[in-house]
């Protein structure tokens, strides 16, 4: 690609929620000729793997003081600064048309850069309330591009709904044809979130074996689990005769989720919009230390279309999640109901509005 097309600067943190929709911008704008760099830490390097191979990353040092000792956190300035100036040089040496920061402290050092030079910026939020890192430059950016409608914003931050971007294997899946719950073999997907999910693991292998026979002899359970969580995860269904597989992490989570009956999940801001573009009934069990209960506020989509079950971890019991399981996967009618409702508050377009946000900020 010509160092005369324009250059796009991503800025992303190290999980799924900001990598996601950062990858699915990035797929997007070099379709349509741009350059694409990624900044990110060390950390989040090791989550870029499924970045398009002419993206160039490059990796900031950045800090948080939510980690760590007292030695640690009084590093952190250091590192923010360093990253910064370092972002300062490398912009000055091939400057971007646009830099976009999709939160996370790894984005710090270049929407800093960007925001010290005055290069046009905007930032990307994927929850219905604004992270730490973004509630800081939402007021000194062009605008906030919101993933969930209504968002919190800040004073001076204009916010612009355009939906959380999904991959293109989440795309190719859009809309897949739902087979509704019967008596034949039924797939359920639970996802952990990218941290795993010890009350996941906890919880749902127990009310699997609860539900009634009629609707264990046909469940295929797929269930993300935390490494140190896998093997016992696995026993609990093995002794209970439930066909399972158990991974840390899967990498064709479009795929099962297009295969699945139900998803169940944590409502992280890219599992909520996997689960509307494809179109699955879920039932969702909030964070409930998310950072200002955002995934609450994520959920609250689906739950009002009808197209999702929100139980909230205080509540979460085994006979209350069966009981929920049993619900859908007995109603064949609702069921279906259920998945057309998750497709009517869809953003598949999502990447591409975002693009033309970006593309109209670089006055192109």
């Amino acid at each position: 690609m010509s160092a005369l097309s324009p250059l796009v600067v991503i800025a992303a943190g190290g999980t799924g929620g900001h990598m996601f929709p950062a990858q699915a911008l990035a797929e997007v704008l070099l379709a349509r000729g741009w350059r694409v760099k990624l900044t990110t830490d060390p950390r989040g390097a090791r989550y870029a793997g499924g970045f398009p191979q002419a993206v160039d990353i490059e990796v900031l040092t950045s800090g948080t003081f939510a980690r760590g000792g007292l030695k640690a956190k009084l590093s952190v300035p250091f590192k923010i600064a360093g990253g910064v100036l370092s972002a300062m040089r490398k912009f000055r040496r091939d400057r971007p048309n646009v830099v976009i920061g999709f939160g996370g402290y790894p984005a710090i050092p270049s929407v800093a850069a960007a925001t010290l030079m005055k290069l046009p910026r905007m930032i990307h939020e994927q929850n219905g309330v604004l992270g730490r890192v973004n509630s800081i430059f939402a007021p000194k950016v062009a605008q906030v591009a919101c993933g969930v409608w209504p968002t919190q914003l800040p004073d001076g931050a204009v916010g612009v709904h355009v939906g959380n971007p999904v991959r293109g294997a989440v795309l190719e899946r859009a809309g897949a044809p739902y087979i509704a719950p019967g008596d034949y073999p039924m797939e359920i997907l639970v996802l952990g979130g990218s941290q795993g999910a010890r009350i996941t693991s906890d919880v749902v292998p127990a009310a699997i074996t609860a539900l009634p026979e009629h609707l264990k002899r046909n469940i295929r359970i797929s269930q993300q689990a935390r490494e140190e969580d896998v093997a016992r995860v696995e026993q609990h269904y093995a002794d209970h005769g439930i066909s399972a597989e158990i991974k840390t992490f899967f990498d064709d989570v479009p795929s099962r989720m297009s295969e699945a009956q139900l998803v169940i999940a944590r409502s992280g801001a890219s599992t909520v919009a996997d689960v509307s573009v494809i179109g699955r009934p879920s039932i969702l069990i909030p964070f409930a230390a998310a950072t200002g209960d955002h995934q609450t506020a994520n959920a609250r989509g689906l739950v009002d279309a009808g197209a999702a079950i929100m139980i909230p971890e205080s509540q979460l019991t085994v006979e209350t999640l069966a009981a929920q399981i049993a619900l859908v996967l007995d109603n064949s009618a609702g069921a279906n109901e259920m998945s057309l409702a998750a497709l009517s508050v869809g953003k598949p377009d999502a990447a591409n509005e975002l693009a033309a946000l970006v593309e109209a900020l670089a006055n192109l």
